[in-house]
């Protein structure tokens, strides 16, 4: 008798048994790596490279506001007889009445025996760049003592063309009286023109009157002031 097989018995027999799912293998903790620091060479680079960087960038001071450097001289007022090594002491130092600051780079000018005799010219400098920009000092001789500060004023402007036309066209002139540390007294006077600046120290010792001019154009006078001014404070007699 032949055997029948069930369509059943054969499905069954044929159907696969489903594979489970694989795992996936478990993956490994991850490790936070820090930064590594650059090479010591890279570091120096770039502080050199900011540093560099900086001084670029860095405005360079102004050699024009940098403070000024002075010498200073030694006048001994002498007369024009003694004047240019007729009697007179080599030794400016040890024989000198006065002093004063010159800023450096300016240049001395020689004054020649009339000028010493006709207006008491003794010493002056100028600045080369502008030649009417300068100091110097005059003296007279047989004053005990100073007179009002108005006459004094215009007995220079008597022997000072300059002085003279400074003062008819200024704008202001300003006077003042001060003391130095051993109660010696001085005239100042300021005058302030169209077109120059004028700084004056009058003094009397060793029955002398001694003047020292600041003068500048008005351009020179804005520019270098503060120089000016030094130089005009700077003045002072010698031994009284």
């Amino acid at each position: 008798m032949a055997t029948i097989f069930s369509p059943s018995a054969v499905l069954s027999s044929s159907t696969t048994t489903p594979k489970q799912p694989l795992t996936p293998p478990q993956s490994k903790p991850h490790l936070s790596i820090p930064p590594s620091k650059p090479p010591l060479n890279l570091v120096t680079s770039l502080a050199a490279t900011a540093l560099a960087a900086t001084i670029l960038t860095t405005t360079p001071p102004s050699l024009a506001d940098s403070p000024a450097a002075y010498k200073l001289y030694y006048g001994t007022a002498a007369s024009a007889a003694n004047y240019g090594g007729y009697g007179g002491n080599s030794d400016k130092k040890a024989s000198a009445e006065y002093t004063y600051d010159v800023p450096d780079g300016w240049k001395e000018k020689q004054v020649s025996k009339i000028q010493k005799g006709t207006n008491g010219t003794d010493s002056e400098f100028y600045n080369p760049k502008k030649k009417t920009e300068k100091e110097y000092l005059t003296f007279l001789e047989g004053f005990p003592r100073l007179a009002p500060k108005d006459v004094i004023l215009n007995n220079l402007a008597l022997s000072d063309v300059d002085l003279q036309d400074l003062i008819a066209t200024a704008d202001s002139v300003t006077s003042e009286e001060r003391k130095d540390e051993k109660g010696q007294l001085y005239y100042v006077y300021e005058i302030d023109g169209l077109g120059a600046h004028s700084l004056i120290s009058v003094t009397c010792a060793k029955n002398k009157l001694y003047a020292h001019f600041v003068n500048a154009p008005a351009p020179e006078w804005k520019r270098d002031q503060e120089t000016l001014r030094h130089i005009h404070e700077s003045f002072k007699t010698v031994g009284n």
